[in-house]
């Protein structure tokens, strides 16, 4: 079967490239054809051409993601080669992202993702909430490999932009219901009113409703369920042509009930046996589950010139998180953790924009304050005690940067880049042992003393400096074909182990460092047979270093016996990632339309140093690991059939996306490792006449695959043998109604 999907989905692709071809003399209108390969996007910060961008892009309209029924923004990771976008274990809106097998799994405060997200060019530093729901957007742009130079800090893997729609000149209302399996209701309502030639005031809210997928069969409560209420309001002004104004504000509040994973195997417990449906849990923790973002943002932008333009961007974000994560799936406290995180940025962004006949660029200025805190309590019931640990960090972070596009002849292009940023961060740790497997005092429980001294109590600070260059050199080789070459580097800022145990590592009061990525790629993007087939093509080399890796492990005593749990983040090592990308889409004929995305990745660690707790020695084991969420082939098909049908249009949309065997964690583990999967999916939309109501039908995960996206592993008999895997959504189906005015 694994054999059978990558030779469907190469077969398809060369399927959708050669009949492009085979159609070329079918008249299709050049006018429609063009629109192919006229995708603008924003990867350099300014306007332009998705085939002029030396970067490999994945660009979705507001009309592809609604054709194939995205629902919130993991849908990516369907379409998009490469790509890794899960919600994270034990959570309803943590997002976890990896491009090119580089990312970060880990959501507790102070640890900060791989891929770099951003909503209105507004940097996300927190993972909690930014599950984003499709609703009143223009267009995702998935920027692959590291961003460095225009997105500075944390883009290693690359960046997620999700573009919000201006709001119309013209009076509007969007209107749109939608009802499905599980008794899914879901409500949004969108639209925006001038009030005057200059400025208009507009909004969404969106409301996500369904029943779980399982059942918490200790308790009876959904699992796997949603309830999730968000909304966005901004107001526009342009007093001249020459300057705009934008003020916008969202929140998002998810109640959804905890996900507490599926037990894999059995433990000695009572409740410890396997549940029968994989959604299903007998987590004796509580369903209790509250995160609430928030954000606001002020854009300002005006052309000084004909060749100036000066951008102004200032943003704050907050969040609050307060949650619960069984980690053994039983009624009993073997390994509960109950949990509070909060967080706050403020960001500030200047960009200098200029652009002549033989130059184009922008220059700019990035700073970020924010501080990521919370608390967590490790209730280890077999062993008697509860491990509190509470912290922050605050980080300071500032940037200079620059991108510069040099037209050297009219087909000979060259880009330089640069970023220099400068971070200082001071974390402060607390962890320590407390008598009875209860919650500790740190989260409101009984107050008592430690058993001991505290394992880690300490304040520290540290400072990060990088300087990130990029140089690309494109040629195009006709108006419709560009071919570039490039070297960028990425560096993701250093920091605090929250988990630290300074007893059993002393090393981690000392923090760890930053992790640096050097892409070599190459890459051929526009379009062929008279604009008949789009495509975008790359084959990259990164050189992946100190590479940030958390792991845990039971802390022994002379006796072999678990007394408690070491983390460790550590700059294990180096890696070695290379791979190639094909996607695109042709117009087969003048109704049919196919969509395909091909990846291949090969990811191998070249060194991974882990320290042993017993000789207090790292030891090189770069033979047992493997890097994490990095399937070797990933690829998608779809066609879409449009015609007329009762007189109003209808787009009929069959897709298929493959995902290869991949990891959950650097160390394979058979029984939490997922096996190659594919996902059938079917889209069916009616537009009347008038272009008001549209109707939508959807078919997800046709064949009601299951599949894991997430895992936890602390087997043993301290911990009941607690291996757990989290899946995502079943076969589901759906309706839905939208007028628009």
């Amino acid at each position: 079967m694994k054999r059978f999907m990558k030779s469907a989905l190469l077969a398809g692709a060369a399927m959708a490239a050669i009949s492009s071809g085979a159609y070329a003399q079918d008249a299709v209108p050049q006018d429609d054809a063009a629109s192919l390969d006229d995708v603008v996007v924003t990867a350099r910060r300014r306007d332009e051409q998705l085939k002029d961008v030396p970067v490999a892009v994945s660009a979705l309209s507001e009309e592809r993601l609604e054709q194939t029924g995205a629902a919130d923004i993991t849908a990516l990771q369907q379409q998009t080669p490469n790509a890794t976008v899960q919600v994270a274990r034990g959570s309803n809106s943590t997002l976890i992202s990896f491009i090119r097998g580089v990312g970060q799994q880990d959501p507790l405060w102070g640890f900060e993702p791989g891929v770099g997200l951003y909503v209105d060019d507004v940097y996300v530093a927190r993972p909690q909430g930014a599950v984003l729901d499709i609703y009143d957007v223009a267009r995702i742009e998935v920027l692959r490999g590291p961003q460095g130079s225009l997105y500075g800090r944390n883009t290693v893997g690359g960046a997620i932009k999700y573009v919000t729609s201006k709001l119309s000149t013209d009076p509007s209302l969007t209107l749109r219901g939608t009802v499905g399996s599980y008794s899914q209701v879901d409500g949004m309502i969108a639209g925006s009113v001038p009030i005057t030639d200059q400025l208009r005031i507009g909004g969404a809210i969106a409301s996500y409703n369904r029943d779980g997928f399982g059942k918490n069969l200790n308790t009876g409560a959904e699992h796997y369920n949603k309830d999730v209420l968000g909304g966005r309001i901004s107001v526009e002004y342009q007093p001249y042509d020459n300057a705009f104004f934008r003020l916008a504000y969202d929140r998002v509040e998810d109640n959804s009930n905890p996900r507490h994973g599926h037990r894999e195997v059995a433990g000695v417990t009572a409740g410890s046996g396997i549940p029968g449906s994989v959604y299903d849990t007998r987590a004796g923790i509580g369903d209790t589950n509250e995160v609430t973002t928030e954000g606001v943002s002020l854009t300002a932008e005006i052309n000084l010139s004909d060749i100036w333009t000066f951008k102004s961007i200032t943003a704050y974000r907050s969040g609050d998180t307060n949650t619960v994560i069984d980690f053994d799936n039983t009624p009993q406290p073997t390994l509960d953790i109950p949990a509070i995180y909060g967080d706050h940025q403020f960001t500030q962004e200047f960009q200098f924009l200029f652009e002549t006949d033989r130059i184009q660029g922008v220059a700019g200025l990035y700073y970020l304050n924010g501080t990521a805190s919370g608390a967590f309590d490790t209730i280890a019931g077999a062993l008697g005690i509860v491990i509190g640990t509470a912290g922050y960090v605050d980080t300071e972070s500032v940037a200079l940067f620059t991108d510069v596009n040099f037209d050297l002849t009219e087909r000979l292009h060259l880009g330089i880049g640069a970023r220099y940023t400068s971070d200082s961060k001071t974390g402060d740790v607390f962890r320590a042992n407390y008598l009875t497997a209860a919650r500790s005092p740190l989260l409101g429980g009984t107050p008592r003393a430690t058993l001991g001294a505290a394992r880690t109590d300490y304040t520290n600070s540290k400072s990060f400096d990088d300087f990130s260059p990029r140089v690309a050199l494109s040629y195009d080789f006709s108006d419709a074909v560009t071919g570039y070459v490039s070297w960028s580097s990425g560096f993701k800022s250093g920091g605090f182990d929250m988990r630290g145990d300074a007893i059993s590592t002393p090393q981690t009061v000392n923090g760890y460092n930053p992790e640096t990525v050097d892409s070599y790629e190459a890459g051929l993007k526009g379009s062929l047979f008279d604009r008949r087939l789009s495509f975008s093509s790359a084959v990259f080399y990164n050189e992946y270093s100190d590479q940030q890796v958390t792991t845990q492990v039971p802390i022994l005593n002379a006796s072999g016996v678990a007394t408690g749990i070491a983390s460790f983040v550590d700059n294990v090592g180096s890696s070695t990632i290379y791979g190639a990308e094909f996607e695109g889409a042709a117009y087969l004929s003048d109704s049919l339309t196919a969509n395909f995305a091909i990846g291949y990745l090969k990811a191998e660690f070249d060194e991974f140093n882990r320290f042993n707790l017993t000789t207090r020695l790292f030891e090189n084991i770069a033979d047992q690991v493997v890097l994490q969420n990095a399937p070797e082939w990933t690829g998608y098909f779809g066609l879409t059939w449009t015609g007329q049908v009762f007189g109003g249009g209808l787009a009929v949309t069959p897709s298929v996306s493959y995902r290869d065997d991949y990891s959950q964690f650097e160390f394979p583990n058979p029984i939490l490792d997922q096996s190659a999967f594919s996902l059938v999916d079917l889209t069916v939309i009616w537009t009347d006449p008038s272009d008001r109501w549209t109707v939508g039908l959807y078919g997800r995960n046709l064949t009601d695959e299951e599949y894991r996206v997430g895992a936890y592993n602390f087997a043993g008999a301290t911990f009941d043998n607690s291996l757990i895997g989290y899946y995502g959504p079943p076969r589901t189906f759906s309706a839905s109604l939208q007028y628009k005015f």
